[in-house]
């Protein structure tokens, strides 16, 4: 391989390998005794400070570089019903964990000069390194010195037991595996977030012969590659995904693994959400001199979950589902959050990539508002000035419960995907006793009828909706009047179309631009006598990719329900996000607008 340098190697190691050839320096480590070459590679450290900064905003976003350090607190966790040890890290996610095991293999052989390249599509989600087996006694002796500095773990790529890494025993049972996960494992200070090989790094030897490397399993770009073929510098988070804000440094590789692949998204994913807090007098004495303004007719339509209590209720959701976006889709890149007005106390709303957007900003018709029906709302958010066309729309009570990729939601040629539930709309004409719910099922299976003549039945299940800005202006134009009667509806109504949740998505797949989705999702009645058994079960598995919970009824003792929730939700999403001020609690605010005055 024809290499070239790493923009992120300090100048007094540079200076070295210029002084001494590779091949003397290698003699050297190995004839010089383990704990001096522990002490020598703690010098180097501390000069070596660029390369560890970078790692340090993927992890936590504070320049604390002690916490990357060989010193950091070290805590025995239990990993695959094994105890092994994890370093404390404060601000730990999913992606920052990876995106740090990645980050140390690479610096582990770039600084004892053996050529590597990054590689793309193994089909896996953990990054993956490269070297030729022709390497693979000096790949073992650096990382087995590394492990011995900072302690972690190795095992097949396959399976099998987690062995430290430090051990060289464990190097000569791993003889014969061709592929290897390597791990420094991380926990939160909680200790409830604990990240091991599924979040490590693969390293690949290469069999060489004949002038030519061969990958040891397939992957979805090349897998042979001739000796000598000229490597690139590429960013690392080409590799290992983290958030557009971060940096993690640099990695070589061939160029055909920096190529854009037909698999890729290469289209931005923005985040809306809905958000109200009934808590708001403001808000409250809005709703309630509208209910008073109604007609009898009127009054007498709305059903009596139209304007529930618990519709409106909020337990700080919010704050724990942004912290799921942060935890396990560092892809998304703009969050906005549409709100009559308000915006949360502890919301950092300044942070970049997110927007507080109050509903007047996006109505067509401004006579429509004040409105308290979802309905209403949803069919306005295509209105968003800057929001992406392909999105997601998540309600505050919907949460990511594991590490997702963009391709649950959406195909990478744009296409989006949706998720149908077992729950039927009920069948017959809308009448005055249905829930709002499924009169509005209802009006949308007449629309789909009548415009293509199938029958739809299924409802949609409560994940966050994939949904294109294009085909929602769509829907407004080919639906004129039944879109304009749900914009003007100011709490749920019998003639409501749900728009966003359920109507898009019938429509686009009639139209061939949306496709049957494929989710591990479930959904938690928190006024269920079975809630508490469940969030506990959550909490225990982590295996569900979205979750929702929620309760449509007032319940008995509001404050042991809110407790509950409480409980689960700081024991799943211990990690604040950036969109967080930090120790902010705090009651909504009412926002000023470029529209006008506070709102009112």
């Amino acid at each position: 391989m024809v290499s070239v340098s790493n923009p992120e190697t300090s100048s007094l190691v540079s200076t070295y390998r210029s002084l001494v050839p590779v091949r003397a320096r290698r003699r050297i480590v190995r004839r010089i005794p383990v704990p001096l070459r522990n002490l020598v590679m703690h010098l180097l450290a501390a000069f070596d400070s660029a390369r560890s900064a970078v790692v340090v905003r993927a992890l936590g976003g504070r320049r604390n570089p002690a916490r990357h350090s060989v010193n950091a607190s070290l805590r025995v966790v239990r990993i695959e019903g094994k105890h092994v040890r994890a370093a404390v890290v404060k601000g730990a996610t999913e992606w920052a964990a990876r995106a740090r095991n990645f980050h140390m293999v690479v610096a582990v052989l770039e600084d004892a000069e053996i050529e590597y390249f990054a590689v793309r599509g193994t089909g896996k989600d953990v990054p993956c390194v490269a070297v030729s087996s022709r390497y693979r006694g000096d790949v073992e002796e650096v990382l087995q010195i590394a492990f011995g500095l900072n302690p972690g773990y190795v095992r097949d790529a396959s399976g099998g037991q987690l062995r430290t890494g430090a051990s060289s025993k464990t190097w000569s049972r791993l003889r014969s595996s061709q592929v290897v996960r390597l791990t420094w494992n991380v926990c939160d200070p909680t200790g409830q977030l604990v990240f091991g090989p599924a979040s490590g790094c693969d390293l690949e030897f290469w069999a060489e012969s004949n002038g030519e490397l061969a990958a040891p399993r397939p992957n979805a770009v090349v897998t042979r590659l001739q000796v000598g073929t000229e490597l690139r510098v590429a960013e690392q988070k080409l590799f290992s995904l983290v958030p557009s804000q971060y940096h993690t440094g640099y990695a070589r590789t061939v160029s055909d693994f920096t190529a854009r692949l037909p698999g890729d998204h290469a289209y931005p994913i923005d985040v809306v959400y809905t958000w109200v807090d009934d808590a708001d007098p403001v808000w409250r004495a809005g709703k309630d001199a509208v209910r008073r303004s109604l007609t009898p007719d009127t009054t007498e339509q709305l059903h009596d979950q139209a304007d529930n209590d618990a519709r409106y209720t909020s337990r700080d959701e919010l704050r724990y589902s942004l912290r799921s976006i942060h935890q396990y889709a560092p892809w998304v890149r703009n969050i906005y959050l549409v709100t009559a007005g308000q915006t949360p106390g502890w919301l950092n709303s300044a942070h970049p990539g997110l927007r507080v957007v109050d509903h007047r900003e996006i109505f067509s018709d401004p006579s429509a508002l004040p409105t308290f029906n979802s309905h209403a709302i949803e069919s306005q958010l295509h209105h968003i000035n800057g929001l992406s066309e392909r999105f997601l729309y998540l309600n505050d009570d919907v949460f990511f419960g594991r590490p997702v990729h963009p391709e649950h939601f959406f195909h990478p040629n744009g296409l989006t995907k949706f998720f149908t539930s077992k729950a039927l709309i009920p069948s017959g004409q809308v009448t005055p006793d249905d829930l709002p719910v499924d009169a509005a099922g209802k009006n949308s299976r007449g629309l789909i009828a009548q415009q293509f003549g199938t029958v739809i039945a299924q409802k949609m299940k409560h994940t966050p909706h994939a949904l294109s800005r294009e085909v929602l202006a769509e829907i407004e134009q080919t639906y004129e009047r039944a879109h304009w009667v749900t914009q003007h509806s100011r709490f749920r109504s019998p003639h409501d179309i749900p728009i966003a949740s359920s109507l898009h998505h019938y429509y686009a797949y009639h139209k061939a631009r949306a496709t049957l989705g494929n989710l591990r999702y479930v959904y938690v009645d928190i006024g269920d006598a079975l809630a508490q058994r469940r969030l506990d079960r959550l909490v225990a598995k982590r295996d569900f990719d979205t979750f929702c919970i929620n309760d449509t009824v007032v319940p008995d003792d509001p404050g042991a329900q809110e407790r509950m929730v409480k409980r689960f939700l700081n024991a799943y999403f211990p990690v604040p996000s950036p969109f967080e001020l930090p120790g902010a609690e705090g009651t909504p605010t009412r926002r000023t607008t470029e529209l006008g005055a506070a709102v009112e």
